[in-house]
């Protein structure tokens, strides 16, 4: 696994380590913060040990800046310099009165095409003009600031930019977010790539990656919508690079090389479960032995905050002033404003970038992966007739009760109902809080399950729209490895319109062996999707099933060389040192380099051939009886 959200690296389980620090024990605690000191640029390591840019010596990033990274970490007052003082630029419409003709130079190349009637132009040189406009009324547009009406946000870490690490050019956001995702997640694997892919058949391959909303900042669709009203000129790129499937795009042509297997399925929130299941059903069908699934959204623009805003979705200052009875918000009451299953009042905005590497379990065998987990299965279902859009329907209860039922079939019902745990979708709305607490109780109560514990990371990292599912599974794997639930801290008490008779909220870590736990989502447009994810040890308990014992002994042998080259991405990453990968205009191959034959196709740097042979299900002609 691998990327980037507001609490950090997903590699080496950075991001988790952050949503339990103080439960954690005090290496880790250190490891953790001097990790994302390095990520945020507010220390190097070298031979020497820690410094600051300037060169001069820090003893310890753990305690010295161990203030500036909590604050600057997680939800909080949102940064992006146009939130600031004195306001988001704006435009507002304004019909002046004017008494007596009005004359101003221009330069010629800013003349409109298309002239008023009214408007007298007098060139004064060649480069500029007179324009004059007589007495009326004049219609034009007053720059304006406006103050910004949401300012909770969940940023990346604070000084952690992808984009400056790698030849990125125009890129949008969320493209260099998945860049570096996806580079995260093949540095922790412990794989060489091109040592991989030289195992497999070009056509065994997968790329399912997107978002949910497309890349809507000034570099992609954000810029070209605006692009005419706003006096800019269209780029070349916007228009291509805004597309919703551009990560799954950028990774087949810069990072992977891949011509095998592409896409993306946008479903809302959702759309991380839908990718994923998309790799799941091509593994278990065969089709691919290797999957890249994951999602990047940059959504913290002042347009997509204003449409949500503008949908009561967002918790926005003036609501936050209201729960609380607040005069003033302060930078902890922005930290605070994400509160799943409590009394709450919207949604914080975030970014996120997530993506795993799916094998078959033959291949992760043969190749000594290091198992983190299993998927087997994401269940998806729509809610039927709606009166709202976007209002949440019954999708969920058959997306839940599908997955705790596979669940009980995989561990029994004694490891349903003690060693699982639910991931809520918990996005900190009124509505949410008690429709999915809903649907969480009943099914519990139909599983007979009377204690079920729940996380909801949107506490601590917003909600990053088609990524925050990968989020929640990143967490997931993250307490595989830990033995612990991050709680729910800005949960002061449960709100009385929450459904908790049997579920278990708390606002501090919790210890918990899990053997599984269950990924929910539920989307605006009905978008609900529950995956199951097993913990390694059950994944190893099954694969031994399978594959017999000699066959995990030799898989742990081979897999002590990939730990090790693992281990040395992470320990580079944790120093701050970082090299995505992105080979722009490198092994690029034409038709004529191809050898083409009636059955293969032979691709140079591959090993194996790409087969054209393909199932035939419908049936046969006889040649001779067709003449």
């Amino acid at each position: 696994m691998g990327g980037i959200n507001p609490a950090g690296r997903t590699s080496g389980h950075q991001a988790f380590r952050r949503t339990v620090l103080d439960a954690l024990p005090a290496d880790q605690q250190r490891q953790t913060l001097e990790g994302l000191a390095a990520l945020m640029q507010l220390v190097e390591h070298s031979e020497k040990g820690w410094h600051d840019r300037t060169g001069q010596p820090v003893d310890s990033p753990a305690q010295s800046l161990r203030e500036q990274v909590l604050n600057h970490t997680l939800v909080r007052c949102n940064e992006d310099p146009r939130f600031l003082d004195p306001g988001l630029p704006a435009n507002r419409q304004a019909s002046l009165q004017l008494a007596e003709p009005l004359r101003f130079t221009l330069r010629r190349r800013q003349l409109p095409d298309s002239l008023p009637d009214t408007w007298q132009v007098r060139e004064l040189d060649a480069r500029e003009v007179e324009v004059t406009v007589p007495a009326g009324v004049f219609e034009t547009l007053l720059p304006d600031a406006q103050i910004p009406k949401v300012r909770a946000a969940a940023q990346l870490p604070s000084g952690f930019d992808p984009a400056s690490l790698y030849r990125s050019v125009h890129h949008p956001r969320g493209l260099s977010m998945a860049v570096f995702g996806a580079s995260d997640c093949l540095g922790a694997s412990g794989f060489s790539w091109e040592t991989l892919r030289q195992t497999l058949n070009p056509d065994h391959i997968a790329v399912y990656a997107g978002n949910s909303i497309g890349q809507l900042d000034d570099s992609g669709w954000g810029g070209l919508m605006k692009s005419l009203v706003s006096g800019q000129r269209a780029t070349s790129k916007q228009m291509p690079l805004g597309y919703g499937q551009m990560p799954a795009d950028f990774l087949n042509a810069y990072v992977l090389g891949s011509v095998g297997g592409t896409g993306a399925v946008l479903g809302a929130c959702a759309s991380f479960l839908y990718n994923l299941r998309l790799g799941i059903e091509d593994i278990r069908a065969g089709r691919r032995r290797v999957v890249m699934v994951g999602t990047a959204d940059a959504p913290i623009t002042p347009e997509i905050i204003e449409g949500f805003r503008a949908m009561g979705a967002l918790a926005d200052d003036a609501s936050l002033k209201a729960l609380d009875a607040l005069e003033l918000l302060t930078d902890a009451d922005y930290q605070r404003a994400s509160r799943p299953f409590a009394r709450n009042c919207g949604f914080t905005m975030a970014e996120a970038s997530q993506f795993v590497l799916l094998m078959d379990d033959a291949l992760a065998l043969e190749t000594g992966a290091d198992i983190l987990g299993a998927v087997p299965e994401v269940f998806v279902n729509a809610d039927g007739f709606k009166r709202s859009i976007s209002a949440p329907g019954i999708g969920n209860y058959l997306t839940l009760g599908k997955a705790a039922a596979l669940t009980r079939d995989i561990l029994g019902e004694k490891g349903l109902r003690e060693r699982t745990f639910l991931h809520a979708h918990g996005t900190s709305t009124p509505k949410n809080r008690t429709t999915e607490s809903h649907v969480l109780d009943e099914i519990a109560r139909a599983n007979g399950i009377s204690d079920w514990p729940v996380a909801a990371i949107k506490a601590f990292i917003g909600h990053s729209q088609g990524s925050a599912a990968g989020d929640q599974l990143a967490s997931a794997l993250g307490s595989f490895a830990h033995g612990m639930i991050p709680g729910i801290p800005t949960l002061d008490a449960v709100a009385d319109d929450v459904y908790a008779d049997r579920l278990r909220f708390s606002q501090t870590t919790m210890a918990f062996k899990a053997d599984a736990s269950f990924i929910n989502a539920k989307g605006f447009g009905g978008n609900n999707a529950t995956g199951v994810v097993l913990s390694p040890d059950v994944t190893e308990r099954l694969l031994l099933q399978r594959h017999g014992a000699a066959a995990i002994s030799a898989w742990k042998a081979r897999r002590e060389a990939v730990r090790a080259g693992a281990a040395a991405y992470l320990a580079q990453a944790d120093a701050g040192q970082y090299a995505p990968r992105y080979q722009f205009g490198e092994e690029v191959l034409e038709g004529p380099e191809l050898e083409i034959h009636a059955d293969r196709i032979h691709i140079p740097g591959y090993a194996q051939a790409v087969s054209l042979s393909s199932d035939n299900p419908f049936g046969r002609i006889d040649e001779e009886s067709s003449q």
